[in-house]
Formats: structure tokens, C-alpha cells, sequence
């Protein structure tokens, strides 16, 4: 036999002999539910954050043992080549090529100066500079976003913006005036060219963002990613196809180009334009001030590159200015956007 329900337990019991009714569980406050979801996004893109700039700082690592046998041309065209082909069932997936082909043209454009130009640049100067040196360098590019957006956008600079971008360009220039030499090495190599290809890069992903953010506000991220390393992939073809090289590729030099193609612009994409959505722009960007301590990790531990202080020193005063010219920090109640 079941035992009897005691009655302040039962859904239909009566009221107590006082007239009062059941306690009923108090409801769970709205502004907890937001914490706890918050909570959640902020470790979610925390955890991409290290991810990305743990993967991107590889980058230069991989593009410098691909470089060494493919050449440049070549290791940039299979980089963009094999991200188009990891990224475009993605998209299929996700139901979203018919949004590619009403936006293909501007996606195509854009990855011609976000990926075909700035990583023909990169791969032609770490033939020349470290990996550490290179990375250092690319940590300058939210410096050309900033100029590139006051000129053409009209965004407005404070002043502690304008220190920043003096401060950021004085690092620049202190850090090439120490490596950069236009005459050839014993290699036949001139690292002021690979610097200066380095800062051309730089300058392509500064316009590619403010393109981006002028004519393809609003359109899904897989999208542009996808777009962009087809249009890259696309421009650098008959070049790829004229630089290919005689002689047999190692192994290693197969798995450089696939780890950059699937890792260091597939997977990279995906997590990049995840920490947009979830934490903003403005944190997605810092994350070029990151890079450079994977890139020179990798680069003394595996390819045996060696560190100097002036680069560090540089490359605190090429951190400084650039978080100051980008308003990260400096700006009170700035918002991320």
C-alpha cells in the first residue's frame, strides 16, 4: 500500500489552518541567468582566444618550412588553395553558398588583400628574417587599421589614439632600423626588403578591414571566410602553377602547406570570427598582440632562431602603441565593439 501524501506536499492540498498557502520555490532572478551565460561566453572565448593566437603565432613557422622548398609564391597559393577546399563543405553545410554567390565578387576582392598579397609577402620575407621578427612585425597591423580607417572611414582618433600610432610606428622603425640591410647577404638575401614586405602585408590587412567593414557589414562569417580564400586561392593559381617546383617536395614541406590551409586559415577562421560574435572586434584584434610570443616560442624551440633584446624591447613598444592607436586601452567606458 502506498503511504498517504503528506497534505504539504500534495499539489491539491488545502490551505493551512492559518489561511496561508504553500511556499512556493522562489523564481531564479534574470539578471543570474545573464551571469551565468555570460560567464560561460567569456571562458568560451577566452579559451578560442589562446587557441587562435597559439595557432596564427604557428603560422610563420609552418610558412618557413614551406617556403624553403615550395618557394613563396607556391606556399602562399596551396595555403589559400587548401583552406578554400576545408572550408567550402562548411559552408554547404551550413546551407549558405547561395549567399556566396549573391556576394562573390566583394568576398573575392577582399581575400586578394587580406590572404593572396599579405601571405605572398609574408612566405617571400621569412626567407630572409626569423619567424619571431616576422610575427613581431605583423603585431602592427591593427596600426594600418587605424590610420587606413581615420583616412578613408572617418573614424574619429583621440589623442591618446595619435600617441599610440606615433608611439606603435616609432617601435616600427626602431625594429627595422636594427635589421633592415638592402644589400644582399651571403645568401643573396636583403632583410630591409623582407621587412618591408612584412609592413606591406601589414598595410594589405589594414584596407581589407575597412572593405570589410564598409561593404560586408552583416554578411555571415563563414561566408567572408570562405569567399575570401577562394578569391585568394583563384588569383594566385596561374602563379602557382607557373612557380611549381621541379624537384621532389619532402614530406615536411606537405604537411607546412596542409597545417597552414586546414590550420592556420581554416580552423583559424572559424575560431576568429568566433570571438567576434561572442566577445567583439576590439578583443578579436588584440589577438595580434599574442602572436608573437607563440611565433617566437616555436621559433627558438624548433627551428633553433635566436631572440634578441632589442627585438623584445620593440616589441613592447609596438604592443604599447598599438593598444593605446586601437583604444583598448586608454579609453574609459569604451565599449567592444
Amino acid at each position: 500500500m502506498t503511504p498517504a501524501t503528506p497534505p504539504s506536499a500534495s499539489p491539491t492540498a488545502a490551505p493551512s489552518a492559518r489561511g496561508a498557502a504553500p511556499p512556493t520555490p522562489p523564481a531564479t532572478p534574470p539578471g543570474a541567468l545573464r551571469a551565468v551565460t555570460t560567464s560561460a561566453a567569456a571562458s568560451g572565448w577566452v579559451v578560442d582566444f589562446v587557441l587562435l593566437a597559439a595557432i596564427w603565432g604557428s603560422s610563420f613557422m609552418f610558412m618557413r618550412i614551406g617556403t624553403l622548398e615550395w618557394g613563396a609564391v607556391v606556399t602562399a597559393g596551396l595555403r589559400v588553395g587548401i583552406a578554400a577546399l576545408f572550408l567550402l563543405p562548411l559552408l554547404a553545410l551550413k546551407g549558405q553558398t547561395a549567399v556566396l554567390r549573391q556576394h562573390w565578387k566583394m568576398t573575392f576582392a577582399v581575400g586578394v588583400l587580406n590572404s593572396a598579397l599579405p601571405f605572398v609577402c609574408f612566405t617571400y620575407a621569412l626567407q630572409s628574417i626569423s619567424t619571431g621578427l616576422s610575427s613581431i612585425l605583423n603585431a602592427t597591423v591593427p596600426l594600418f587599421g587605424a590610420v587606413i580607417a581615420w583616412v578613408w572611414l572617418k573614424d574619429r582618433l583621440s589623442p591618446a589614439r595619435v600617441v599610440g600610432l606615433l608611439i606603435g610606428f616609432l617601435g616600427v622603425a626602431l625594429l627595422a632600423w636594427d635589421k633592415a640591410s638592402f644589400k644582399p647577404d651571403a645568401s643573396g638575401n636583403a632583410t630591409g626588403w623582407a621587412v618591408l614586405a612584412c609592413l606591406l602585408a601589414c598595410l594589405c590587412y589594414g584596407i581589407s578591414a575597412s572593405v570589410t567593414k564598409r561593404y560586408m557589414a552583416g554578411l555571415p562569417s563563414l561566408v567572408s571566410a570562405t569567399g575570401s580564400q577562394v578569391g585568394a586561392a583563384l588569383a594566385l593559381a596561374p602563379l602557382t602553377l607557373w612557380f611549381w617546383p621541379d624537384h621532389a617536395v619532402s614530406a615536411s614541406a606537405w604537411l607546412a602547406v596542409v597545417a597552414l590551409g586546414v590550420l592556420c586559415s581554416g580552423v583559424a577562421y572559424i575560431l576568429y570570427f568566433r570571438i567576434i560574435e561572442r566577445a567583439g572586434p576590439a578583443r578579436a584584434l588584440s589577438v595580434t598582440f599574442a602572436i608573437p610570443v607563440f611565433a617566437v616560442l616555436y621559433g627558438v624551440a624548433l627551428l633553433g632562431e635566436v631572440v634578441t633584446p632589442w627585438m623584445l624591447g620593440c616589441a613592447v613598444v609596438i604592443v604599447i602603441g598599438t593598444s593605446l592607436s586601437t583604444g583598448l586601452v586608454g579609453s574609459r567606458g569604451q565599449k567592444n565593439q
